[in-house]
């Protein structure tokens, strides 16, 4: 499998100059798809502007500067997706993965608080061995659970590198949504309804602008207000 792609065929969420070279770093395997995700040398060099050259983002990767939700980033081609929280302690520096409202994979810099906890979409539930329940989570996470206390869809605020449930903002009338995939990518809004349908995995969420979409293509940010710094509205 090629380690690069062609700019001009890079998702159209990758914030990058399509013509600035002929090719571009691509991601390895892991927790997020190529569309929702970039490879942390692009993350360092083009989003944050740790450093100018690959070369020089794959030394500052090799010292163990560069972590992702508290862990030190080994691979220079690792997946970085929206929701991960990047920081490089020697700089002082903290963001958050998001998506803007263009749909562009954007760092936006937190504060210290922020940059110790990450929200985490409920992906499945399954009950296990011991009566105890195991939340499948976004970015590849895995939570074991005493009680049945959250549902798929809702969203889980976390520690990290711990994973203590902090907080939860449930999939409902009123909460606020990042919109992660479809035509309105991006975008922010509040759900008015929420219709569960019988025998689909895909729920449908009407807004308050009475515009739609499917369970799969929101990702809750609050309840009754954002709860996490957002990218600045484009011009």
């Amino acid at each position: 499998m090629s380690d690069h792609m062609k700019r001009l065929a890079a998702p159209r969420s990758w914030p990058i100059k399509k013509k600035a070279s002929i090719y571009a770093t691509k991601q390895t395997a892991g927790a997020h798809s190529v569309e929702s995700s970039v490879p942390a040398v692009i993350v360092l060099r083009d989003m944050i502007s740790v450093c100018d050259t690959a070369r020089e983002a794959k030394r500052v990767i090799g010292n163990r500067e560069l972590f992702v939700d508290g862990k030190a980033v080994k691979n220079p081609k690792a997946p970085i997706g929206v929701m991960d929280v990047v920081t490089v302690p020697k700089m002082g520096l903290s963001y958050r993965m998001l998506l803007s409202d263009k749909g562009k994979l954007t760092a936006v810099a937190v504060n210290d608080d922020e940059a110790k906890v990450k929200l985490c979409r409920i992906e499945d539930k399954t009950l296990v061995k011991g009566g105890k329940f195991q939340l499948n989570l976004s970015g590849g996470r895995n939570l074991l659970l005493d009680k049945n206390d959250y549902k798929v869809g809702d969203t889980l605020k976390i520690e990290v590198p711990g994973q203590k449930v902090v907080e939860c903002y449930p999939a409902k009338a009123g909460s606020k949504v990042l919109i992660v995939s479809g035509s309105q990518t991006g975008k922010i809004n509040t759900i008015k309804d929420y219709i569960i349908v019988k025998g689909s995995p895909d729920n449908v969420v009407i807004f308050d602008d009475d515009t739609e979409t499917i369970n799969s293509n929101i990702f809750v940010v609050g309840e009754g207000k954002v709860e996490i710094t957002m990218p600045e509205a484009s011009e």
